[in-house]
C-alpha cells in the first residue's frame, strides 16, 4: 500500500512539473513572439564603370537604404519609388536588383550612342543616385534621395526629393496630414520667405539673392517637403524654380506660420506647442 501512495506521489509530481514546463515554454514562446522585431537600417551600394568606345567610359554608383523590420509591401513600394519593379525588399535581394540596373544603363548607354560614338571627342558619362536616412523622430522617418548625371551638354545636371514615412501608420506623409491651410495661402508665405535661406549664389563675389533667380511667378508648395521642431521645410532641384546658378533652393515655414492649420494628431505627436 505504502510502495502504491509512493508512486502515485512521484507520478504526480512529473505531472505537475511536465504541466508547469509546458506553461513556462508556452509563456516565453507568447512574450517572443510579441515582441515586434527592432528597427534597424542597412544599405547596399554598387559601383563600377564600363568603357563603352574609345570615346566614351559611363560610371554607375548607387546606394540604397535596406529596412528588415520594415514588412508592409504598400510602405516598402513608397519608399523604393524611384526603384520600379523590385520583388525582394532583402539586402540580398536590393543588391540583385542595382546589379541588375547597372548592367541595364551600360547598355542602354550603348544601344543609344552606337550612331555617333565613333565620331565624338572623349568623354566620361555617368549617373548617380543615393537614399540616405536624416532622421527618425516619433515614428516620421525622413529620407533624402539624391541623383545626378552627367550625359553630354555644358554641364551635369542633379536632384533631391524628400519623402517623410508615417511608421505607425505604414504609409508616406501627406502635406494634409501636417496642415489644412489653403494651397495659395502656403504659396504666398513660400513667396515672402525665398530669401530666408541662402543659397550660396555669388556674382562677381556678390551674393545674389534666392527671389533675383526666380524663374516663377508662383512657388508651388510641393511634396518635397521635411520638417524639425521648428519649420517645415519645402526643397526644390535646380530650375525647378530658379535657374540652374542658383542650385537647389530650401524654403522654410515656421509653425507659428501655420498656427491654427496643423493637424491635431500631428501636433501631439511632434510636440509643437
Amino acid at each position: 500500500m505504502k510502495n502504491t501512495i509512493a508512486v502515485l506521489a512521484v507520478s504526480s509530481l512529473l505531472a505537475f512539473s511536465a504541466c508547469k514546463k509546458r506553461e513556462t515554454t508556452a509563456v516565453a514562446d507568447k512574450t517572443e513572439t510579441s515582441q515586434p522585431e527592432k528597427f534597424t537600417v542597412d544599405s547596399v551600394k554598387v559601383s563600377d564603370s564600363s568603357k563603352i568606345a574609345d570615346s566614351l567610359t559611363v560610371s554607375f554608383t548607387s546606394k540604397l537604404l535596406v529596412f528588415p523590420a520594415l514588412k508592409d509591401k504598400r510602405l516598402l513600394d513608397s519608399i523604393y519609388f524611384q526603384n520600379k519593379g523590385i520583388k525582394d525588399f532583402s539586402k540580398q535581394g536590393l543588391q540583385s536588383y542595382l546589379e541588375s540596373d547597372k548592367n541595364k544603363y551600360f547598355k542602354s548607354v550603348k544601344n543609344d550612342s552606337k550612331d555617333w560614338i565613333s565620331d565624338s571627342y572623349a568623354q566620361d558619362w555617368y549617373t548617380n543616385s543615393h537614399m540616405n536616412l536624416v532622421s527618425n523622430d516619433n515614428d516620421y522617418m525622413h529620407i533624402e534621395y539624391i541623383w545626378s548625371s552627367y550625359e553630354g551638354g555644358a554641364h551635369d545636371n542633379y536632384g533631391f526629393s524628400e519623402r517623410v514615412f508615417d511608421l505607425k501608420n505604414n504609409k508616406k506623409l501627406e502635406l494634409k496630414d501636417i496642415t489644412s491651410m489653403p494651397k495659395a495661402r502656403l504659396e504666398s508665405i513660400l513667396m515672402k520667405n525665398i530669401n530666408t535661406i541662402h543659397s550660396g549664389a555669388s556674382d562677381n563675389g556678390d551674393d545674389v539673392k534666392n527671389s533675383d533667380m526666380l524663374l516663377v511667378e508662383v512657388i508651388p508648395a510641393t511634396d518635397n517637403f521635411y520638417f524639425d521642431q521648428k519649420n517645415l521645410y519645402f526643397h526644390y532641384s535646380p530650375y525647378e524654380i530658379t535657374a540652374f546658378a542658383a542650385g537647389d533652393i530650401v524654403i522654410p515655414v515656421s509653425w507659428e506660420e501655420l498656427k491654427g492649420t496643423l493637424n491635431t494628431q500631428f501636433k501631439e505627436r511632434m510636440k509643437i506647442k
